[in-house]
């Protein structure tokens, strides 16, 4: 009883490590103060605010950009991937396709920035931040698309061609409508952790782009205004929805069911 107890108290504490923070933010973007530094009292006034901050609408629509355009292009190319994986044991092509995955961010970002600049000798801008979270969504996707696929029974395929359908027949009638879901959950999570990747945009970005996380990083070296605190909170709310809409789509995977 008393091990249970306290196995309770130590995963309370974990929660409330991770989320009472997070209630902070939502609650002091309510908060009728510029200095933000005590509760005065209620307002949405910080919201409007950001209805008519320029810099931040431009860093919002160029991270929207960003995100739609890279989880499009990570899912065609993770879908891919992912059905190669399951089918062919192919050599070198799942370390290929995961190893961004499990690297680390900030060494990715840096490894990036060295290819752009002294390989492609590329300037920095929307193109380079593009083709980054192009490069660290695919391994997500595949991932997804690879768990769906490994829950699928084979004999459908098969039922197929014995009916005479050509390969395209069977991936267009068969095998895409079955891997659907774990499509739309593998891009609303490319789109997920696009919007919101800081260190890997901050290695890439150059001057003269901005995205929202590098627009909040920016105002944050002054002040945490109520202002930071509402974006945070529209940030926050959309990664949310986002998950919470793949996690229904594909829960077996995100789980770790395969």
């Amino acid at each position: 009883m008393k091990r249970s107890v306290g196995l309770w108290v130590a995963a309370l504490a974990v929660y409330a490590f991770l989320y009472v923070p997070l209630a902070v933010v939502v609650l002091f973007s309510f908060n009728d103060s510029d200095l933000n530094a005590e509760w005065v009292g209620f307002t949405t006034r910080w919201y409007v605010k950001l209805m008519t901050d320029d810099a931040m609408l431009e860093a919002a629509a160029n991270s929207l950009f960003i995100a739609v355009a890279s989880s499009t292009v990570a899912t065609l190319l993770g879908a891919m991937a992912g059905i190669a994986m399951h089918r062919y044991r192919v050599r070198g092509l799942s370390f290929l396709v995961l190893t961004p995955v499990a690297m680390p961010e900030i060494l990715l970002g840096v490894s990036l920035l060295l290819f752009f600049r002294q390989v492609l000798d590329l300037t920095l801008g929307m193109t380079s931040i593009l083709v980054a979270h192009i490069t660290f969504s695919i391994g997500f996707v595949a991932i997804i698309v690879r768990a769906r696929m490994a829950g699928l029974d084979e004999s459908l395929f098969e039922a197929a061609r014995d009916l005479g359908a050509t390969p395209w027949q069977t991936f267009r009638r068969v095998l895409l409508p079955l891997i659907l879901p774990g499509l739309l959950a593998g891009y609303l999570m490319a789109f997920t952790l696009s919007i919101d990747d800081f260190v890997i945009t901050f290695f890439t970005a150059g001057v003269g782009v901005t995205t929202l996380p590098l627009q909040i990083y920016s105002m944050i070296k002054v002040a945490v205004t109520p202002e930071v605190n509402a974006v945070s909170t529209l940030l926050m709310a959309l990664t949310l929805t986002m998950i919470g809409l793949a996690s229904r789509l594909a829960p077996e995977t995100l789980r770790g069911k395969e």
